[in-house]
């Protein structure tokens, strides 16, 4: 898969392969595994990592103007079984400089050991992110801490508690969301509470970190009224949430480009 994204925080999603096995809490209802159960059965759903097609592989390469490109959205950048690949894949990322891939792992412990020989204080055009999703997995921050690169995030997303900030860490950029999903079948959806997502936004504004608020998840839509629930109208959010704010300098990058 190599499209225009519907995720309000890129531009074009870049599957170079897809299938991901589930790691911890936030997997539970991975779009990744509900788009396997429409195709192969849920049973099967993550078994297997195939690479792409090699037209959805180096599809980057066509990309002739400067765009977000998430990397992954239905795998893990550092799945172990995708080692055969990715140093395919890491040559694209060099020779498409004006593309910025967003890479985001719940795997941030194998990074350091799958990176590029030339990577040195990070590519300009990558930004390293880890999935927190609850207090339980808050270590990757550390693994995120110590990895060099020009941009390092943090996606709360799905956000299933109130999640305490610890250390001194502070990353460039942090995406925070609520689960979407199906009020029936086995891809529901877990209800986020605003005063969760609120957490994250006051930590954001205290330490002037960039905040970009995705959704409010299914749950609340619900709860709050809201006619879209996957967060396109952030008009449709509280006032303090309505925040969507791209990592500092990246706006001068793009235009540079």
């Amino acid at each position: 898969m190599a499209e225009q994204s519907n995720i309000e925080w890129t531009d074009h999603t870049w599957n170079p392969w897809s299938g991901c096995m589930k790691v911890s809490a936030g997997c539970l209802n991975c779009y990744m595994h509900r788009h396997a159960h429409r195709w192969s059965g849920y049973e099967n759903a993550g078994r297997q990592l195939n690479r792409a097609s090699d037209k959805t592989f180096n599809a980057p390469l066509k990309w002739k103007e400067p765009a977000l490109v998430f990397t992954c959205s239905m795998s893990d950048f550092f799945e172990s079984r995708a080692d055969e690949f990715r140093a395919e894949a890491w040559e694209i990322i060099k020779k498409t400089p004006h593309l910025t891939y967003q890479i985001l792992t719940k795997r941030p412990e194998r990074v350091l050991e799958h990176l590029p020989a030339d990577w040195g204080s990070g590519y300009e055009n990558v930004w390293l992110g880890v999935s927190v999703e609850n207090n339980e997995v808050y270590g990757r921050v550390g693994f995120l801490e110590k990895i060099p690169a020009k941009v390092k995030f943090l996606s709360v997303e799905p956000i299933l508690e109130i999640v305490r900030f610890e250390g001194t860490f502070l990353p460039d950029w942090i995406i925070v969301g609520g689960e979407s999903g199906n009020d029936k079948g086995p891809f529901g959806y877990r209800p986020s509470t605003l005063a969760s997502i609120e957490e994250v936004v006051a930590y954001a504004e205290h330490y002037e970190v960039p905040v970009f608020v995705k959704q409010l998840g299914t749950g609340l839509a619900k709860e709050l009224g809201l006619k879209d629930r996957h967060g396109r109208d952030i008009s449709e959010f509280p006032e303090y949430l309505q925040r969507r704010e791209m990592p500092k300098g990246y706006k001068n990058r793009k235009e540079a480009l």
